[in-house]
């Protein structure tokens, strides 16, 4: 059998006398598949496999059965409950039946079935355990299936990131080239060997800024997918330089205030991404002849002051985020640039902050005659995980860190 058609199978754990057949035959003739197991690591052995849930006789369930089983459930993926029927002796409540309770408490989704149970009231309880099974099946392939479609929107946010690079790497490059060109001309027509010479050191120096640029931006493709030290100041300048031209032909000014911080642990490549989508927004917002401020220093988390690292605050002089969109403004497709944005590119910038156990919040006004808007991140310098592996405790933990403030 495949380990989808294991996965509605009932793994029958009951080796005395001849209660296996006997449950064995009953589920097939309801058309219900099953299994017998011998033993109680058997049955284990076989759920691993796949099951939709276990009938089981308590004279087999020891305590070390007990701890066993407590073991192999509480290692399920978060949206697995397994089922389990157990099969109890009748008799009167006693000292040592609750005890034996006590010790069940850990196998969680428990069925008590005091025998001898009459075969329509097993079946129905094996059906009620069926379809909980099917219900969580469900929700495992719609985990899977999010999963699958948050991948797709990063892959399509990466693909416009890139877009917005290619086309800031164009025009450093477009603008030196363009310069040479003309200089070229200058010198074949120049009468002047001094002249000439300082046409050529001025093609030179352009030059050299298409070679900075290219080798600048060949670092995208070079740096390490792993957590390693970063200086979050290198960060920001080198997404600066890629919007020089864009800064000067819109008559943007920049304020910076660059104070000394220590390196964070994480990404290089994802916290560029970060910075950039950032500064990208910032300059879409302003349009022409407003004011990018950026500010990056050592702080504390505000929450509690406990953990250490560094603060980026990227702000700028446009109309504001409307408070409708802000509360949303973290989630995919949601948008304040009309047709021309994917919606995307803070929901990913949400997902990075998040893998690196950081923090991030919005201010913004939309009343004149003071508009604007303010990003600010905190990133801890020593993350307790690693930023490419999320354990399911942190998740529980960062699904408040994304806050939108009026």
């Amino acid at each position: 059998m495949t380990t989808r058609e294991n996965e509605l199978r009932v793994l029958v754990v009951a080796p005395t006398g001849r209660d296996g057949p006997m449950i064995c035959s009953l589920l097939a003739a309801n058309g219900i598949a099953c299994l017998s197991s011998a033993t109680p690591e058997m049955a284990r052995m076989e759920s691993n496999a796949g099951a939709g849930a276990i009938v089981m006789a308590e004279e087999v369930l020891t305590l070390p059965e007990i701890a066993a089983w407590a073991a192999q459930i509480s290692g399920q993926p978060s949206w697995s409950d397994l089922p389990l029927l157990l099969l109890t002796v009748a008799g009167a409540v006693s000292a040592e039946n609750r005890r034996k309770a006590r010790a069940r408490q850990p196998l969680g989704n428990l069925v008590l079935l005091e025998r001898p149970v009459r075969p329509e009231t097993f079946i129905s309880a094996v059906h009620a355990a069926l379809r909980s099974r099917r219900r969580q099946y469900q929700v495992r392939d719609f985990m899977a299936e999010r999963h699958l479609a948050e991948e797709a929107l990063r892959k399509a946010e990466k693909l416009a990131v890139a877009a917005r690079l290619a086309s800031s790497f164009s025009h450093e490059i477009n603008n030196p080239l363009a310069s040479v060109t003309n200089l070229l001309y200058l010198i074949g027509i120049s009468s002047s060997l001094a002249e000439t010479r300082k046409y050529a050191e001025t093609a030179s120096r352009e030059l050299a800024r298409v070679s900075e640029t290219v080798t600048q931006n060949l670092r995208f493709h070079i740096e390490p997918n792993k957590p390693v030290a970063v200086e979050i100041t290198q960060v920001v300048n080198a997404a600066l330089n890629l919007y020089q031209a864009r800064l000067a032909s819109a008559k943007i000014s920049i304020e910076r205030d660059f104070r000394e911080c220590s390196p964070v642990l994480g990404v290089v490549g994802e916290l560029r991404h970060l910075i950039l989508n950032l500064i990208a927004n910032a300059l879409d917002a302003i349009g022409r002849g407003g004011t990018l401020k950026i500010r990056v220093a050592d702080t504390r988390e505000r929450k509690d002051g406990s953990r250490r690292g560094v603060r980026v605050t990227v702000g700028d002089t446009g109309p504001g985020i409307r408070p409708e969109i802000r509360n949303t403004l973290f989630e995919p497709f949601v948008s304040t640039k009309g047709n021309t944005g994917t919606g995307l590119g803070l929901w990913v910038s949400s997902e990075i902050v998040r893998r690196h156990g950081g923090t991030i919040q919005v201010r913004s006004r939309t009343h004149p005659p003071l508009t604007g808007t303010v990003f600010s991140i905190f990133l801890p310098s020593h993350p307790s995980w690693t930023p490419t592996r999320l354990s399911r405790e942190v998740q529980e933990h960062q699904r408040g860190t994304v806050q939108a403030v009026a």
